[in-house]
């Protein structure tokens, strides 16, 4: 079968190439899924476990890719809950290969069914984006209406969904990114918009919650201005700057099957929106995730038509 893998950390996204892999047999409690599109996340190259499986051992050539929508083609032995044509979308297992390829092994226990009034592309769009904020909010956050959120990367793959959920759910929403970002943070809705260029984050006053995408300096000056009892949600890694008087967590996001069709709900229903940016081919994939400029949004990849 045709996928993109991995071939080394060095070279980072300038290492992956189209190769052709065996397909993949499914283990005990395992699907294989017939992959209709993938979505991708260029943080992989910075995890390990696209590098290394769970025992430490070299997992290069790895087929990249965690997320996806598809057909079950194949059940394992003991598997249940699901069963062969069905559509299904989730997340897969990070130290396993992934989904930018034709067919990918799953535990079944990550998988949700998939409506079938939502196409295949936008259903690979939200899995990661969509997980990562629904469990920073309301898994980790304990967010609470009323409440005012200061969320990062508004108008990208996982601050657009954050937008929009604390909006529905009673929150205050304060968008940043870049000044040309604003009119799609508002879009998406954001109450205001802060030009992290331009504007000082202090200026803001307070918030009961920073939802953190981007790390370094900006989680610092963020965590200054969280009010007493609020809360530091990061998804960049250990984190580096804390509240004075609140809470700070990072985490890496789960497949919940239960929280993605609280998802997919939203998107049937017109309640959520995806922000797909780039769509490509799996034959053309390569320079879609090596791009050498700026991409706005989530990249999708269709493996099949």
């Amino acid at each position: 079968m045709k996928a993109i893998v991995a071939t080394d950390p060095a070279a980072e996204a300038a290492g992956i190439t189209l190769a052709e892999r065996p397909e993949p047999t499914p283990a005990i409690n395992d699907v294989v899924v017939e992959v209709h599109a993938s979505g991708f996340v260029p943080a992989e190259w910075e995890w390990p476990s696209t590098w290394v499986d769970r025992a430490g051992r070299d997992r290069a050539p790895a087929i990249i890719g965690h997320e996806f929508t598809g057909v079950v083609t194949s059940l394992g032995y003991g598997t249940t809950g699901l069963s062969l044509g069905q559509r299904v979308f989730g997340i897969t297992d990070w130290h396993r290969d992934g989904t930018l390829a034709e067919y990918a092994a799953v535990e079944a226990r990550n998988l949700a069914p998939l409506p079938g009034n939502v196409d295949f592309t936008v259903g690979a769009s939200l899995p990661i984006s969509g997980l990562t904020a629904w469990q920073g909010l309301f898994q980790h956050g304990r967010l609470q209406a009323g409440q005012s959120v200061l969320a990062h990367g508004a108008a990208g793959a996982v601050g657009s969904v954050v937008t929009q959920l604390a909006r529905e759910f009673g929150a205050y929403v304060i968008g940043t990114g870049r000044a040309a970002d604003r009119q799609a943070a508002l879009d998406f809705g954001a109450n205001e918009f802060l030009d992290l260029a331009t504007e000082d984050l202090d200026d803001i006053g307070g918030v009961d919650m920073v939802f953190d995408v981007i790390g370094a300096d900006i989680q610092r000056r963020s965590a200054r201005i969280i009010r007493p009892g609020g809360t530091l949600v990061t998804v960049v890694g250990p984190v580096e700057a804390r509240p004075v008087d609140g809470l700070a967590v990072d985490f890496v996001v789960e497949s919940v099957p239960s929280q993605l069709m609280e998802i997919v709900d939203r998107v049937r229903d017109g309640r959520l929106r995806t922000h797909i940016g780039t769509v490509a081919t799996l034959d053309d994939a390569v320079p879609a995730l090596n791009p050498t400029e700026r991409r706005k949004g989530k990249t999708v990849v269709r493996v099949r038509p």
